[in-house]
């Protein structure tokens, strides 16, 4: 037999046998991941095999260096049939010529009984002597044997070269990434057990790799956990389907710590394709997970509080802020909350008594729960909303009301609540109430970041309840200095019958109500006359019905100077224009000598309706400073309108106002409004005033039951601002009411004035009054001759008092003075002002006007003794 060729690898290196069989032992290991059911002696491989895949083949060698035997896997590596290898020399049939003669040499040597592994090259199907393109290398392992005759043969064993490289570099490459990987890996066989497991793996569960074969899901979950798992594994194995990021949750051994991990899960196939396990790639994402739950919570921190800056406080009503903050927190939050509130601060007290020591009663205000029929017990007892309460001394609750800091309340055994945490409401350095947020079992338990939210949303709901409390207070005082400056009970005034109505804006807790500037006012004037009043401060609050306060006292004031409507609104506009810089109305003057493109925003502005009523005459003269003109209704007319100038809003300054005097027939209906009856935004103001208009139907009514029609119809319980409403009916002074004489300058007109006062009082049944009211007469009609100029009139009025009026044509008002002993007159209007209920003097288009009042006589006004008077006065 010929030598093997020179360039095949000689026997001595023995890294090929090596190589060979390391590769063998791994496909057997891997090829013995399935097992199929049977005797493990005698089972079968399956289809496609790893010896398919490496395409291992054989052929024998006889005594005679010829092939006796050559197999199907010889005919594809080499491309000789086997009819034609039969019988064939093998150095020959696949060895190129110049290599032929050291492969005989080799081919003795075998058949002489030595084993022989090396490379050879052999011409590829088809190729040519020479052609070393087409040349393959084949690993051949050569074993000596015998023929039946004891002759010397040979089996050869033939693996393609490129092939075993390739399952080398992959074996090679497999076992790099297995053992240095820095996750977990797992090779998991057919039946759902570890097969292999790498280092990383068993450091995080202990022991070796070793150690983890055969275990199965079970041994490392648990029992819900570790089905979900292996479902999940079956379903990969069975679909070839692969999984990645599942989150798989357990412990390590040794360790109560709960951990995560990411799985990525495939299905491992042979080299021909067969489906042989799964391989399981775990990374510990536990420290991911805390920083993701971290961020999540910070994302969930922010929207709860961007949510809680655009829905808590939109309303300055105490409850439905707290429901505000209950309805953010519930269920985002928490699953239960309530909010308590100190009882005294709800009742207007700065400071409840018990406040310091967390003893002072509460009252729960708001409560919500996410959890259908949950009781939210508190400190050992169910509270409910709107009950008063306060917790014990020694309570958590109590405790966190007293250090203004948050605390955690103990869940209650067997309880549904098994996480609360109680926090102070601090506005303003105050606490105002209590916070309480559970969480019910099942649910997270409260961290400290939670309890910094809590503190931070309780922050937040305790300075806009605060501030609601505050407004509430203002708000019940500004109503109570606005009502003060109203009429007590019903105005009486002379020749008038009168009804009013005041009602403050409606409020409700989404759009609450400022206390307006409206006002009305009767007042009563000497002579029988009245002046009517209504006003309107423009702009709302405490300010404006102080502005309001100011300016009605000086209407009053005004009004008793007696002077004309015009005047006194020219008045009141010099005050109004003062009233909005420092100082108030004492700006009013330097507020007159201003230049008049004065900067409103310093000024209140405020409309007003002055009129004043003679009942004697029945005329009532008005004037109009911006405000909305006065309705009459005479008897047997429809309502209309009055023409008065509108005139400039008080405080605007500039023009002077306009007057108007219309006489009114007796039962004659006279209204007097603000623009709240009639203004709306639902309908445009002209609507109003005309809906107004056509209510005063029947002016014969009862004046309480036209006011309560004209409400009612109007609808006025929606108004967002305030009403008020005047009404008076004209009852003029019947004529039998009235003396009236003219009397010429000259001396004797005092005795005649004595005489016609005489005559009038003794007509009228009033004699207890004659001694002194000729007294009086007397002094009047003589200062009247010694001071005033032209004739002179004598007016008696008689009503609910009686009024004695001294008219002359002169402009020089009369001033009381004191006489000294041994002056021998002076004495007259002290003796006025001793003997009549009120006196005074006041200017008339023609002159000037002096009158005394004196009441009538009855059990409780004593008649004033003449004679006593006089003894006074020296």
């Amino acid at each position: 037999m010929s030598e093997i060729p020179a360039k095949a690898t000689e026997s001595e290196d023995p890294s090929h046998g090596a190589r060979f069989r390391a590769a063998a032992d791994a496909v057997t290991e891997t090829e013995s991941v399935e097992m199929p059911p049977g005797d493990a002696m005698w089972q079968s491989s399956p289809p496609g095999s790893i010896y398919d895949y490496i395409k291992v083949a054989s052929f024998s060698i006889g005594p005679d260096g010829l092939v006796d035997q050559w197999s199907l896997r010889a005919e594809q590596i080499f491309g000789i049939p086997a009819e034609q290898a039969v019988g064939m020399d093998p150095i020959e049939a696949f060895i190129d010529p110049e290599l032929r003669e050291r492969g005989q040499r080799k081919m003795a040597e075998i058949l002489d009984g030595r084993e022989w592994t090396g490379v050879v090259p052999f011409r590829m199907p088809g190729a040519q002597s020479g052609d070393a393109g087409r040349q393959g290398l084949a690993e051949v392992y050569v074993m000596p044997t015998r023929t039946e005759d004891a002759e010397k043969a040979a089996v050869c064993i033939v693996v393609d070269v490129r092939t075993l490289r390739s399952i080398e570099t992959d074996l090679a490459a497999s076992q790099s990434i297995f053992g240095q990987s820095p996750f977990g890996f797992l090779l998991i066989d057919t039946d759902l057990r570890v097969r292999r497991a790498n280092e990383q793996f068993a450091n995080t569960f202990g022991g070796t790799p070793d150690d983890h074969r055969g275990k199965g899901v079970h041994d490392y979950l648990q029992r819900p956990e570790a089905e979900r798992v292996a479902a999940t594994l079956r379903r990969v194995l069975e679909t070839g389907n692969s999984i990645t990021d599942m989150h798989v949750t357990g412990f390590v051994p040794g360790s109560d710590e709960r951990r995560h991990w990411s799985i990525n899960l495939y299905r491992v196939h042979s080299g021909s394709g067969r489906p042989i396990g799964i391989a399981w790639l775990g990374l510990d994402i536990t420290a991911r997970r805390a920083a993701a739950r971290e961020a999540a919570s910070a994302r969930r921190n922010l929207a709860l509080l961007n949510e809680a800056g655009a829905r808590i406080g939109n309303s300055l009503d105490l409850e439905t802020t707290a429901r505000e903050l209950l309805d953010v927190v519930v269920p985002g939050f928490c699953d239960l909350a309530t909010v308590d509130l100190y009882q005294g601060l709800l009742a207007g007290d700065e400071t409840p008594p018990g406040l310091a020591d967390g003893s002072a009663e509460l009252r729960r205000v708001a409560f919500a729960s996410a959890v259908s029929d949950a009781p939210f017990a508190g400190s050992g007892k169910s509270v409910e909303v709107g009950a008063v309460h306060h917790y014990p001394f020694n309570s958590p609750c109590a405790d966190a009301l007293r250090t203004a800091r948050p605390r955690i309340v103990p869940a209650e055994e067997g309880g549904l609540v098994q996480s609360t945490i109680a926090v102070p409401m601090v506005a303003h350095d105050t606490v105002v109430g209590l916070a309480q947020f559970a969480r019910t079992k099942g649910s997270e338990p409260f961290g400290d970041r939670d309890r910094d939210l809590a503190v931070e949303l309780a922050a937040r709901a305790a300075v806009c309840i605060d501030n609601a409390r505050l407004y509430r207070r203002e708000h019940e005082r500004a109503l109570i200095l606005q009502r003060s400056l109203l009429p007590p009970g019903d105005p009486v005034a002379s020749g008038l019958d009168i009804a009013c109505r005041y009602l403050p804006g409606n409020s409700s807790a989404d759009r609450p109500s400022e206390v307006g500037g409206d006002w009305f006012d009767v007042i009563e004037l000497p002579g029988h006359r009245t002046a009517l009043v209504v006003g309107d401060v423009m702009g709302r609050g405490l300010r404006a019905a102080v502005a309001m306060g100011e300016l009605r006292s000086a209407v009053r004031t005004l009004a008793l100077l007696d002077l004309e409507p015009a005047e006194v609104l020219s008045a009141l506009d010099e005050i109004a224009r003062g009233l909005g810089a420092p100082g108030g109305v004492q700006q009013a003057t330097r507020a007159a000598r201003r230049p008049r493109e004065a900067d409103l925003s310093e000024v209140y502005l405020a409309t007003c309706v002055y009129a004043v009523y003679d009942s004697v005459t029945r005329r009532c003269t008005f004037a109009n400073a911006g405000h909305l003109p006065p309705v009459l209704v005479e008897p047997g007319e429809s309502a209309l309108m009055l023409d008065v100038p509108p005139g400039m809003p008080l405080g605007v300054g500039g023009e002077p106002f306009e007057e108007v005097e219309v006489e009114l027939a007796e039962g004659a209906l006279l209204a007097l409004y603000t623009d709240g009856l009639v203004e709306s935004r639902d309908h445009p103001l002209d609507e109003g005033l005309q809906a107004f208009v056509g209510t005063l139907t029947d002016p014969s009514a009862p004046l309480e039951d036209v006011c309560d029609h004209v409400l009612n119809t109007l609808d006025t319980h929606h108004g967002e601002d305030d009403i008020a409403l005047l009404m008076a009916r004209v009852q003029g002074l019947p004529a039998g009411s009235v003396g009236d004489w003219t009397l010429p300058r000259e001396p004797r007109s005092v005795g005649k004035a004595r005489e016609y006062a005489r005559g009038q009082l003794l007509a009228w049944d009033l004699e207890p009054l004659v001694d002194t009211t000729e007294l009086l007469v007397s002094e009047l009609v003589t200062n009247a001759l010694r001071y005033g100029e032209g004739e002179i009139r004598l007016r008696l009025l008689l009503d609910r008092t009686l009024v004695c009026e001294v008219w002359d044509s002169g402009l020089v008002q009369p001033r009381r003075r004191r006489a000294r002993d041994t002056d021998e007159g002076g004495r007259g209007l002290q003796l006025v002002g001793l003997l009549s209920a009120a006196w005074g003097s006041r200017r008339t288009p023609r002159g000037k006007t002096v009158w005394f009042e004196l009441p009538l006589p009855d059990g409780e006004h004593k008649v004033a003794d003449p004679a006593e008077a006089l003894l006074s006065l020296f």
